[in-house]
């Protein structure tokens, strides 16, 4: 089969902010596999091609945009092995693509899909590869099973991001490589200041969504004040739901109730929330001064869109044994409640983009978690988000200051990276991700911990967490951190975990395990007096 193409190899389009919404539905899917290809992002594409149709072409059109993103390098594959010559044009590539999903993926009618596609084609004005795209789909129609099993056969990655995991992850290698081509499911965090998950289960019941609850376990040891390492176990429980929701039907979302937030990622703030805790215990039992653990401040770094952030205050705010007001102990070193008269705690968030320090907000108050809110709450909570960059921001200096100093009891550190973990959920990284990206972010990651660390107090603890599954970027990441920093200590996640697999440092999830959830890295490091 031929096509009139003269076109360079890897032909790429020109730059455009512009996304055109006009036409069928399946030529505004090819308008928005163009812009990701030409570097925008699938969130910023998705609502405009979705509020741009009707109600009743939503549906297809989210399935056929992100189907395509899932199955896009195994689609190229087939797509050469199918076509006579190399196809050059990008805009005639993503048409044809485009009409493979249709036909291997999500069944729409032979004569639909082709007839449909071709139409596209023309309207994109393509009109001279009409004849190619006809013919390959024609070819796949008489035999789809074939077709999407050859398709089927390998993993749907970039290349260089196979070979990186094959490298990081031999023995999940199949596994991994398939799972990442699977839509991932939905997840709920109850707001455990308003309700327990059980009870809000029980919401979802009457709303007929069903959900199962997931519970995760975590184990870690932590200095006492005995100086010796004693063992700490926290659970998290959170709703996997059987089918993605709109958020507007779920029960009370919009009174703060619940939040979507991958299971894997709600482990964080519960580790830094517990790891802080074990230190003001510590330090309240080391000490007869009622002045300890009177002022407390945390940090959350790279905090959007403030999902984490979100989590620690409700944690910090309720009314448990996870609260930081909970934490003084008495003479026989049992636990008694702390009165938020007593215990001031400032809370800084920043991200070094304005946009994203709105998201903050907007979710923030959403769940009557933002400064007001706080407030009115009480008094004892002072919340600061600050637009700044990582690599460079210190806590309250002031033009003339020259060093950092460290102010910190804990610090949440959820670091950029390439974002592999999370490629069901964000197909488009596939192909917006290259090879150089890993090493640019790792210098990134590095430079933000490098700038950060000084900031912590003796003792304080500092989580790194990462939503990627490249190796480079966490556990090797790691390493390099600690031999350049001497007062940084590991601490251990113990055999009580139900999640992750047991790196040098620290544990890494993978998106194959039971409980389903995202690709995330953790990290806890301690820090030791010089």
């Amino acid at each position: 089969m031929r096509q009139n193409s003269t076109a360079p190899r890897n032909n790429k389009l020109k730059p455009s902010s512009n996304l055109i919404m006009n036409g069928s539905v399946r030529v505004r899917v090819i308008r928005t596999l163009l812009a990701i290809q030409n570097g925008q992002s699938l969130s910023s594409v998705l609502d405009p091609l979705l509020n741009s149709l009707h109600d009743g072409d939503k549906g297809f059109a989210h399935a056929l945009l992100l189907t395509t993103l899932r199955q896009w390098h195994a689609l190229a594959r087939l797509l050469d092995s199918l076509a006579d010559n190399p196809i050059d044009e990008v805009e005639v590539r993503t048409t044809i693509q485009v009409g493979l999903v249709q036909l291997l993926y999500l069944e729409v009618a032979d004569h639909a899909a082709i007839h449909e596609t071709v139409e596209a084609a023309k309207e994109i004005e393509f009109a001279h590869s009409t004849g190619l795209v006809n013919a390959i789909l024609r070819k796949v129609a008489k035999n789809p099973s074939k077709f999407r099993k050859k398709c089927d056969k390998k993993h749907s990655l970039p290349n260089w991001l196979a070979y990186q995991l094959k490298q990081d992850w031999s023995e999940q290698y199949d596994d991994l490589t398939q799972g990442l081509r699977q839509p991932a499911p939905m997840f709920l965090r109850v707001n455990s200041a308003v309700t327990s998950v059980e009870d809000y289960q029980h919401a979802l019941d009457g709303a007929e969504i069903d959900a199962d609850i997931v519970e995760l376990t975590t184990g870690f040891k932590v200095a006492s004040s005995s100086g010796s390492a004693t063992s700490t176990t926290l659970s998290n429980k959170g709703l996997r739901l059987h089918q993605s929701t709109a958020v507007n039907a779920l029960p009370d979302f919009a009174l703060g109730t619940a939040s979507v937030q991958d299971m894997h990622a709600q482990l964080a703030a519960p580790i830094i929330n517990q790891a802080l805790m074990a230190k003001l215990s510590a330090e309240s039992a080391n000490t007869d001064s009622d002045s300890v653990g009177k002022e407390i401040h945390i940090l959350d770094a790279c905090a959007a869109p403030g999902g984490k952030l979100a989590h620690w205050l409700e944690l910090i705010s309720a009314n448990d044994q996870s609260s930081l007001f909970h934490v003084k102990q008495d003479n026989n070193g049992m636990s008694s409640e702390t009165s938020p008269e007593n215990t001031n705690i400032k809370v800084t968030a920043i991200d070094n983009e304005a946009p994203r320090i709105e998201r903050i907000r907007e979710n923030l108050q959403r769940l009557n978690l933002s400064q007001h809110d706080l407030q009115q709450a009480d008094n004892s909570i002072a919340l600061n988000i600050v637009c700044a960059d990582a690599t460079r921001w210190q806590h309250g200096k002031n033009k003339k200051a020259a060093t950092n100093e460290p102010v910190f009891d804990a610090i949440l550190l959820d670091s950029p990276c390439t974002a592999t973990g999370v490629i069901r959920r964000h197909p488009d990284i596939s192909i917006l991700r290259t090879e150089e990206d890993i090493e640019q972010t790792a210098l990134l990651q590095a430079d933000i911990l490098h700038n950060l660390w000084p900031q912590l107090k003796a003792g304080g603890y500092l989580l790194y967490v990462t939503c990627s599954i490249l190796k480079q970027e966490n556990v090797e990441q790691m390493q390099d951190f600690i031999t350049h920093h001497n007062d940084a200590v590991v601490i251990e996640f113990t055999d009580d975990c139900s999640w992750g697999i047991e790196q040098a440092i620290g544990r890494q999830c993978l998106p194959i395990d039971s409980a389903s959830g995202d690709g995330f890295y953790y990290a806890l490091l301690q820090k030791t007096a010089e």
